[in-house]
């Protein structure tokens, strides 16, 4: 049962029932554009062993680089919350923007103008070819969320937030946030 229809900046939780996914077992995802011809996310809350400065050493930062999805693992994108010092970007919403001028970002990020709680990197995407989330969502693959966290989500700790967002479904969901990750192991 779909309650929330999807839209850019809400919030895609994964069903606990999608079990031995390496992509999606216990994803956040930001959905950062959809229409009728697809949706784009990133999974927010699956750290790789990455800093920025490890992938681009001309960044003199240690930010954490996510695995944003399984599509062009390849290429490296971002959010961030300052439109205001990184020009050409794309609202998501809420306050939150997707890409804009990477030179400019590197050099505001050296510069210490912009911080690891405005911006947010990851290596590949989430997406969804016309009507496949919607497919998705009929068969209870996720969960749509508002995104409460506004332009803020940025910095949120990911550790426990696939149990967080979980556990505010309430009711039957609750039980599942204390499940081990393979249930099969326990």
């Amino acid at each position: 049962m779909i309650s929330i229809k999807p839209q850019k900046g809400n919030l895609l939780i994964a069903e606990p029932s999608i079990i031995g996914d390496l992509s999606f077992n216990r994803s956040v995802i930001l959905l950062a554009d959809h229409n009728s011809e697809g949706s784009v996310g990133f999974i927010l809350n699956k750290p790789l062993g990455y800093t920025i400065h490890d992938l681009i050493p001309e960044i003199n930062a240690n930010f954490k680089i996510y695995n944003g999805g399984p599509v062009e693992q390849d290429n490296l994108y971002f959010i961030h919350n300052v439109p205001e010092l990184i020009t050409n970007s794309i609202e998501i919403s809420n306050g939150i923007y997707w890409g804009g001028d990477f030179e400019l970002t590197k050099e505001l990020i050296n510069e210490g103008k912009i911080k690891k709680n405005n911006i947010r990197f990851f290596l590949g995407y989430t997406g969804w070819n016309s009507h496949q989330l919607e497919d998705e969502l009929e068969d209870n693959a996720w969960i749509v969320s508002e995104n409460s966290y506004k332009n803020k989500i940025i910095g949120k700790p990911t550790a426990h937030f696939w149990k967080e967002k979980i556990m505010e479904q309430g009711g039957d969901y609750l039980i599942w946030s204390n499940a081990p990750e393979n249930p099969v192991l326990n």
